[in-house]
């Protein structure tokens, strides 16, 4: 299952996929662990040909568990009840049982000679578990049922608004169009009411993130890693520490945009609020920027536009203007990649899709897609509505399902994106081709705006992805931490706003105490999905879409290039994903782009028009916090 967030959405391969407990890794053999002290088996016990029926016995068995595993997985996630849940933390239990002994049984031939296939897939079993639990009995059956409390607390936690139970969608809709502050702060207060409401028992999703912590670390150690966060980063092909130092040089190319944009946002807010809500001089509020978590700015578009740069069209407005409802939102989604030369959909994703929230019971609504069987049957899981947002959302999803595609004849084990931003950037490069020309192609415009609308319409993309890039960094930054142990239980919440703090320039609008789990108000920290994959995207997106341009003839400005139609995208698009984790994701990304490095250089070409527009504006201004 890749699971998405962003201002919408944004991903993980989560205990769901034909590899459930295989994610992207490293290609060093050793990938910064060091053998623990229970592995200590000499590699002359090991041969080649013991290596390679171990990988087998893996490979067979997440060709039967997997499919498995995620029926039951989609099964709790569109019809959450008790039930279902004892169902998945049993399955969950037992699929992290396996990963732990797969895992251990790896570390039998580290120092073993192998051909650079087999190597890889040694590594990536011991660095498939998401979140590895000690080999003590009981161990996996308690980590288990701890994420699905947690998992389930943050899907079913019910919000009292005006007297009613709001449910969370609507909530997070709310964000968006309120223009009160106080009304607005309320939603922001209550929805982190969640996270620390206490159960029957006396416990609460911040004591089960404390435990699941050190479970987790005990797990980690076992495997020869320092903590879970040393793990998580080993799977970029880099050493921990290289991976956390190529993150900060990427952020360092996109940060002078962000602060313009920062400073920019901050001064027109002020104008709206006034001094008492907006201080020039202090971080923003976090709950005026129209999106819960303050990770998206899109929705406050009207309040921070260029006056003169209206692009002349709302796209909300014309979806619905023009009969579309959640089915043909996709089935354009679905267009979009077939002009590509990708094969259609397959008639069971139609079937067995869940496009709309049902009415009856309990679901995750979080977009997410999935592949059950490795193979055919794939799948999204979103509660569609007709907007502009869920436009986007059903592009960067289906991006999902035709990776999972593409990749499907390899070994379960490498089974998953190049790495974990790839699967994030696949289906955000694609929106990026939605376009002005691209919704005139489709019959959306009836004349696309001229250029002196661009910085309008760039506005609009960056108040999406550049305001999203520090959120997307700091959220792996402060679980680093937390598992490192450089915060604890007390500090959580106070590091979480330090980092919101410096990162992104936003606090909180009332006072936030230790005894708060703000963290926990987002999905991706209870249900435990790595958050670095999403910053990554965001740079990978902007390089995919410039190589892509090159590839389709097109010589203009960047932003407004489409790819719609291009078959020469498509095929060199599809080797690529062909290629799933196979290869070091260098290797990847070379075969589509031409280099092997990560570069934010695209970003800023992209936005340069916005960039100009935004320093203009911000003469005279005091910028930063």
């Amino acid at each position: 299952m890749i699971q998405s967030s962003s201002r919408r959405r944004l991903g993980v391969l989560a205990a769901v996929s034909t590899l459930a407990l295989v994610a992207a890794c490293s290609g060093e053999s050793q990938s910064g662990a060091q053998p623990s002290e229970s592995s200590e088996q000499t590699s002359s016990e090991a041969s080649v040909d013991e290596a390679q029926a171990f990988i087998e016995k893996v490979e067979n068995f997440y060709r039967d568990f997997g499919e498995y595993s995620a029926r039951i997985a989609w099964v709790n996630s569109t019809y959450i009840n008790y039930d279902t849940d004892w169902l998945n933390t049993r399955v969950s239990a037992e699929g992290t049982e396996m990963g732990v002994k797969f895992a251990n049984e790896a570390k039998r031939f580290n120092d073993l000679e192998l051909p650079a296939e087999m190597r890889r897939k040694i590594e990536l079993i011991k660095l498939g578990l998401n979140l590895p639990a000690p080999e003590r009995p009981g161990a996996a059956k308690e980590l288990s049922e701890i994420n699905t409390r947690m998992s389930s607390a943050y899907a079913t936690g019910k919000i009292d608004l005006d007297g009613s139970q709001t449910p969370r969608v609507d909530l997070e809709e709310l964000m968006g169009t309120v223009r009160d502050p106080q009304k607005l702060q309320e939603i922001w207060v209550k929805w982190r009411e969640v996270p620390v409401a206490e159960r029957e028992d006396g416990g609460t999703m911040k004591s089960d993130y404390a435990a699941m912590v050190e479970i987790a670390n005990e797990g980690a150690r076992e495997l020869g890693f320092d903590d879970v966060g040393t793990m998580w980063r080993a799977r970029y092909d880099l050493p921990s520490e290289e991976f956390a130092a190529e993150t900060d040089r990427l952020w360092g190319q996109v940060k002078p945009l962000y602060d313009e944009l920062h400073c920019h946002v901050r001064a027109k807010l002020n104008e709206q609020y006034g001094d008492g809500a907006v201080p020039l001089d202090q971080p923003i509020r976090a709950d005026l920027l129209g999106n819960m978590w303050a990770q998206s700015w899109l929705n406050i578009y009207d309040l921070v536009a260029p006056g003169e740069a209206d692009p002349g069209y709302d796209l909300t407005a014309l979806l619905k203007d023009n009969g579309y409802d959640a089915v043909k939102m996709v089935e354009t989604g679905e267009a979009f990649f077939s002009s590509l030369g990708f094969e259609p959909l397959p008639e069971t994703f139609w079937d067995r899709s869940q496009i709309t929230k049902p009415q009856d019971r309990e679901v995750a609504c979080h977009a997410s897609a999935w592949n059950l069987d490795g193979q055919d049957d794939i799948r999204i899981k979103m509660c569609t509505k007709v907007n502009a947002d869920d436009f986007q959302t059903v592009h960067h999803e289906l991006g999902h399902n035709y990776y999972q595609r593409a990749y499907k004849d390899l070994s379960p084990i490498f089974q998953g994106g190049a790495n974990g931003g790839f699967h994030e950037a696949i289906g955000d490069m694609v929106a990026l081709s939605i376009t002005p020309e691209y919704l005139k192609q489709i019959g959306l415009l009836e004349e696309t705006p001229d250029a002196s609308k661009d910085v309008g319409l760039l506005m609009s993309t960056a108040l999406e992805k550049i305001a999203f890039q520090p959120f997307g960094l700091l959220m792996d930054k402060w679980r680093w931490q937390v598992f490192s142990g450089e915060l604890t239980p007390a500090t959580y919440n106070d590091g979480w706003w330090a980092l919101r703090t410096q990162y992104q320039g936003i606090r909180p609008p009332v006072e936030r105490s230790s005894d708060y789990f703000d963290p926990g108000g987002k999905y991706h920290i209870p249900n435990n999905v790595s958050y670095t994959r999403y910053f990554i995207a965001n740079i990978l997106q902007f390089q995919f879409h410039k190589a892509a341009c090159e590839q389709a003839g097109w010589d203009g400005p960047l932003h407004r290039c489409s790819v719609y139609g291009s078959d020469a995208v498509g095929e060199r698009f599809n080797a690529m994903l062909e290629m799933g984790q196979s290869r070091p994701w260098p290797e990847a990304l070379e075969a589509f782009t031409g280099s092997p490095e990560m570069d934010g250089s695209a970003v800023v070409e992209y936005f340069q028009p916005l960039m100009a527009w935004l320093q203009e504006q911000n003469e005279g201004r005091t910028c930063g916090w």
